[in-house]
């Protein structure tokens, strides 16, 4: 697959997924919106063009390239162990989605990437803008986290490109603001992280935000321990966002910029000593 290929094949996905799940919105919503659709989309999809900027100017390569060169040169697990293509192609697209879980469990228990990863849940709405709402810092740490899991597992350029298709599409699926049947939910979620699921994670409450870190499969939060089947409020009376940061002007996509850097009581990281819950 060349290079220019992936890219188109990757963008086609981003805008056709963005574009169902946007529409799916509007017909179905889950919960009414609180706050400016304009200025929250203005400032998520505005911080995505930023991050895309960013990535391009401190890495020469994108994760597939990487992915190419370390093929090349027969790094990695895979390719110093002869793995059959499927075998490594299967394995790899389970265990970057195993490290993805492992790295936002992380984001949360360390207070210092805590104060990066927290713009994502300063959103006081949840819709499919939330799920590329990172903030840059965070995005280069993520890109460092998962060349080096492509180096040390010699992960085929495929399997790069089928993960970073399915992340991005489950990212936009399950931040939707998108109405479920409880019924089909309940069976879904088995297999894929849904809406219903990975809202809790955005909980103003401290122990539910610290739960539901999967993007993609489901199975991470059930067998390691941090699975909530529901919010305590419930899914349309859940608060969305935290603590910190309440007030609409945290939206504008200059403050969500300089958030990592404001002071303030922030309890909300696993390892903090003043956590309540």
């Amino acid at each position: 697959m060349e290079l220019n290929n992936e890219t188109i094949l990757r963008l086609s996905f981003f805008f056709g997924i963005f574009g169902i799940v946007a529409l799916w919105e509007i017909i179905f919503p889950k919960r009414p919106l609180t706050q400016s659709k304009w200025i929250r989309w203005y400032s998520n999809l505005g911080i995505v063009f930023f991050n895309s900027i960013v990535l391009r100017l401190v890495f020469s390569t994108t994760a597939v390239g990487f992915a190419y060169l370390v093929k090349e040169n027969s790094l990695g697990l895979f390719n110093q162990y002869n793995v059959s293509t499927n075998v490594a192609l299967i394995a790899s697209v389970i265990l970057l989605d195993l490290a993805i879980y492992l790295q936002h469990v992380m984001f949360h228990a360390v207070p210092t990437l805590w104060k990066l990863h927290r713009m994502h849940h300063t959103d006081l709405d949840y819709d499919v803008t939330t799920g590329a709402r990172f903030h840059p810092i965070e995005i280069v740490l993520s890109m460092i986290i998962k060349l080096s899991i492509i180096f040390l597992l010699g992960v085929p350029p495929l399997a790069v490109v089928i993960f970073e298709i399915l992340l991005n599409a489950t990212a936009m699926f399950n931040h939707g603001n998108i109405y479920i049947p409880p019924q089909i939910d309940k069976y879904l979620r088995l297999f894929i992280v849904t809406p219903d699921m990975h809202r809790v994670h955005h909980s103003v409450y401290i122990n539910e935000t610290n739960s539901n870190f999967g993007f993609n499969l489901p199975w991470w939060d059930r067998l390691l321990g941090t699975y909530l089947k529901e919010p305590k409020d419930g899914q349309l009376k859940m608060t969305i966002g935290i603590d910190l940061f309440r007030k609409s002007k945290y939206l504008n996509i200059y403050w969500m910029l300089i958030q990592p850097f404001l002071k303030g009581k922030d309890s909300y990281a696993i390892n903090h000593k003043e956590k309540v819950t």
